[in-house]
């Protein structure tokens, strides 16, 4: 049985996230989407509300399951015998930055491959951030977030 790990802030998901979800839920037996905790950064959503979010965007793929992680992720990832970490690539850029972190990863890592998955193009634009920056600013972002999420995202600017 093969279990991946598919990691990032998400805060929030966007429709970028959840295609890689979808396809990374069809090549491995189980994917677990973690939700990383950075104490360093200001989120808009606290980790019980992205875990939650991700919950119910995700509610239909029987062999994904949602948590949360801190620290470092090879300590996540060795303890936990993941086969893979899925990675998804968007730009250059991306590729630039989850190539070294693969390379230290594979020192870290007790037996557990970096899979890279190219993003969607129709969604390769899109980032959590711009996506608060336009819906703070009453733009629209329609088709790029999960509908439920979009309406707790403008929820949140709305207060």
């Amino acid at each position: 049985m093969s279990r991946a790990l598919f990691t990032g802030s998400f805060d929030p998901m966007t429709n970028g996230h959840l295609d890689i979800i979808e396809r990374s839920a069809q090549i491995f037996d189980e994917l677990v989407v973690g939700v990383i905790i950075n104490p360093n950064k200001q989120s808009l959503f606290t980790e019980e509300e992205r875990v939650e979010m991700i919950r119910e965007i995700t509610a239909d793929l029987p062999n994904v399951t949602v948590g949360s992680c801190s620290g470092l992720l090879a300590d996540y990832v060795n303890t936990n015998g993941f086969d893979a970490v899925v990675r998804g690539l968007r730009s250059t850029t991306d590729f630039e930055y989850e190539i070294s972190m693969a390379q230290i990863n594979d020192h870290l890592f007790n037996n557990t491959e970096s899979v890279f998955l190219m993003t969607d193009p129709r969604y390769a634009f899109v980032s959590s951030s711009m996506i608060k920056e336009v819906v703070s600013l009453n733009g629209d972002v329609e088709g790029l977030v999960p509908d439920q999420i979009l309406k707790k995202v403008k929820a949140k600017y709305n207060k």
